[in-house]
């Protein structure tokens, strides 16, 4: 979607819009369609790769420490779990290393900063939910911080990484003169078979959190002793 929702043939004369343009932005638009702002949308990919690169080491720390056996060398048996236990998570660092970056990088062109812009926000929900992780290893799960933190992590979580898709169809919509529900019929089909692929895994791992939100507000409150 990033790379190809241009609305218009290649060949086209006419003037593209400040969602889908990239450098080509008209010189007389400032602020947010300055052309200068747009070399963020494709630099900023190149975080992303040594942050997936160490999350991914760190997951297999993880899973190391947790065979009990700090003391036993780095085996392919411990990799072999690591996989099969993070099967999900794995691949969808593989897929932002080995099809986003390039897609972002190179093969879009000029074309789809807006787009870029909004798969990024994704990440605004990620501190939530390292938080939360934080505060389980330090067993504060009774404390009105972890029950906050659960609110703004689902807060986030779907906004960011679930109402984003329809937002950036509606918004291609609007400027396309289309209405929401004809927009993936005016698109390349793989740019649907794209979204689809990202927008799968955060539902379900939104219905996790959901599923662990509910089990959180639904646990009765511990007795008191005496």
């Amino acid at each position: 979607m990033t790379a190809t929702l241009t609305g218009r043939e290649a060949g086209d004369p006419a003037p593209r819009g400040p969602l889908l343009s990239g450098s080509r932005c008209p010189p007389s638009h400032r602020g947010r369609n300055d052309p200068s702002w747009h070399w963020l949308a494709r630099e900023y990919v190149w975080f992303l790769i040594p942050y997936m690169i160490y999350d991914s080491y760190a997951m297999y720390l993880c899973e190391w420490y947790r065979t009990g056996d700090q003391s036993s060398r780095h085996s392919l048996t411990i990799f072999r779990n690591f996989l099969r236990k993070n099967r999900l998570m794995i691949t969808h660092h593989a897929v932002i290393l080995f099809v986003l970056v390039p897609v972002a990088q190179r093969l879009r062109g000029e074309l789809g900063d807006f787009f870029v812009g909004c798969i990024f926000t994704a990440e605004l929900s990620t501190p939530f939910v390292s938080l939360g992780r934080v505060l389980i290893q330090l067993k504060q799960q009774h404390t009105l911080l972890y029950k906050v933190n659960g609110i703004l992590t689902l807060t986030t979580f779907f906004l960011c990484r679930i109402l984003l898709f329809p937002f950036m169809y509606w918004s291609y919509g609007q400027q396309q003169g289309l209405s929401l529900l004809q927009v993936p019929f005016h698109i390349p089909f793989y740019c649907n078979v794209a979204n689809a692929f990202l927008i799968a895994p955060q539902i379900y791992w939104f219905s996790l959190l959901c599923k662990k939100a509910v089990r959180l507000f639904d646990a009765p409150p511990a007795k008191k002793d005496g």
